[in-house]
This record gives structure tokens, sequence and C-alpha cells, in this order.
């Protein structure tokens, strides 16, 4: 019989988002609900599986893991975009690489944005926590408010837009960067188009939106930050590396910013990991696009993608990038 691995089930909720029954009755379905120890360990773990279904920027598959995964003859990943997959070497080894559609409109990554930010400038996990320990407000800083405040998004396009439209419904100001954006897309998105300095040296709460890729890794380093004004909150729900983490570590021991982050350059975060036990910094277990919502359009076309493929007749393949 075919074996299924479901990965990354970090949450266990793969099971309830659809049916499995059809695939079950055909295939050995297993479901890994935590995270590997590394290379070595997935290799020995997987290396009977004929079938595999990620989670996109989970468990990472390089070419060097490719190589030794010798049973595997598809893998299907939620989404068409997954950096730490590397389809070209599926490809070469005679994979089938599938892909899941959809994933909602954005508001589930933009949400938990908004809800960051307000709780980054409102104190609300500090709050919650001294509540919790026998206190009322001894210790909890009053936070700010954002009506009249500067929201700078370096990003502008669906994410970035849609957190720049929940934040002028609180009043803020809405500024914004990236290195292909236009004052006339700026402008239809209810922003001010301005250079990456003065959103840095103005903005009050900084939210990044970007794909991650050679040009974008690192674009918040340890000069950006230093630009920053003091008191200043910064928000990344799209990739670690977007920011230099032991720059960002460093800045934010000083206590000049404030963060807040559901993403990060290793994830699981490690329990060791210096930024668990920074105050000013408020985190998410890389929450964003994973709603209810989502996850069930997730694991539904997966198992549709497995089915399929079994059935010898593959759907919503993943075509190499053209020439």
């Amino acid at each position: 019989m075919t074996r299924v691995a479901v990965l990354d089930d970090w949450q266990k909720i793969a099971r309830g988002s659809a049916d499995w029954s059809e695939l079950t009755k055909r295939a050995d379905v297993v479901f890994f609900d935590r995270a590997f120890a590394g290379e070595d360990d997935i290799a020995e773990k997987l290396a009977n599986f004929e079938i595999l279904l990620t989670m996109r920027e989970r468990t990472a598959f390089p070419a060097s893991l490719v190589r030794r995964l010798h049973k595997l003859r598809m893998l299907g990943m939620t989404g068409m975009r997954a950096a730490s997959i590397d389809t070209a070497a599926l490809r070469a080894q005679g994979v089938t690489v599938c892909y899941t559609s959809g994933g909602g409109s954005g508001a589930a990554t933009a949400e938990l944005t908004l809800g960051l930010i307000l709780a980054a400038a409102r104190q609300i996990p500090a709050a919650d926590a001294a509540i919790r320990d026998g206190r009322f407000q001894d210790g909890t800083a009053p936070g700010f408010e954002l009506a009249g405040k500067t929201l700078g998004v370096i990003g502008l396009g669906r994410l970035g837009s849609r957190v720049a439209k929940y934040c002028r419904a609180l009043d803020m100001r809405i500024i914004a960067w990236s290195q292909n954006l236009t004052a006339e897309k700026a402008e239809a998105a209810g922003a001010a188009l301005v250079d990456k300095d003065e959103l840095l040296a103005t903005a009050d709460v900084v939210t990044l939106h970007l794909v991650l890729s050679d040009r974008t890794r690192g674009i918040i380093g340890a000069a950006e930050l230093q630009r920053m004004k003091p008191g200043a909150v910064l928000v990344n729900t799209s990739r670690g590396p977007l920011v230099d983490e032991a720059a960002l570590v460093a800045t934010l021991r000083t206590g000049r910013l404030i963060a807040a982050l559901d993403v990060y350059d290793r994830e699981p975060l490690p329990a060791s990991h210096p930024l668990r036990g920074i105050p000013n910094l408020v985190m998410t277990p890389h929450l964003g696009y994973g709603s209810a919502e989502t996850f069930k359009d997730f694991y539904r076309q997966s198992v549709e993608n497995a089915a399929a493929f079994l059935d010898g007749k593959p759907v919503r393949v993943l075509e190499p990038p053209k020439a």
C-alpha cells in the first residue's frame, strides 16, 4: 500500500480540516505533528513514503535531502511558492510537485498584523500576564494610542494595502515604500510614497509585507533599526529573514524599540532563543495565514492532489518556470 506522510501538522488540526476517508482507504496515511530534528531525522523517518503533503515554509526540502528520499514520487505543498522547497531538485528526481490554490484573500495575515500592532501599542500581552500573576495594573505600562500616529508600510501589495486600510480606520496616517512602489499605487491604497529613510525615521509603527528574495533578505538591519524613532514598533508577519535577527535582538535589549513578530529565521523558535527573554516584544508562532478557513481549503485540496496522483491523473501540478 502507498504510504502518505502529512507533515508539519504542528497545531494538530489536519485530521479535522478535511475528509481523509477516501485517501485512507487507498493509502497508509501518517500524520507528523512535531518538527523534525534535522535533515538526518527527516531522511530516516520519511524514507519509506511515496507521497509527502507539506505545509509551506515549515519543513525544508533542499536538494541534499531530496536526493536521500529514493521512494518519493509526489510532493504536495500548500500554495504555489515555497522558498524552502527545491522544486527543481524534486523534478530532476522524477517527483511530481503539486500545489494548492486559493488560501484566502490575505485577510487572515492582515488581521493578525493588526492584532499585533494593537497588542504591542497597548501592552496587551504584558497586561494579560500581570493579571494572571495575581497583579492588576501594577507593573503594566499604559501604552500609546494609534489614532493620529503614522504607519509605515514596507511592501504595499495585497497584504500591505489591506493592513493600511485597517489602520486608516483607526485614524492613522499611512506612508509606504518598496523598491518598485509608485506614487500612483501608493495613493490608490490611501498612502503617501516616501523614501525608506524617511519612513523609518517618521513612522510610529513599521510593518513589513515583502516576499523574501535575495533583494529583500536583511532589508531591515542594524542601520535601519537605528533610524527608527525611539518607542516605535516594528512588525513582521512576512518572513523572518527580512530582518537581521541578531541586530534586532541587540536593539530590543537596549529598550529603544518595540517589536511584534509572527515569523523567525528558524521555526519552530528554539527554546533557548534570545528573543524569548525580551520583554518589549510580542510574539506569535507563525499564525499569519493559518486560519481555520485557510486550513480547510489547503487540506481539502491536498487530499484531492494525492488521490488524483494515485489515479495516475495528477492535478494542480507545479510547472517549472519558463526560461
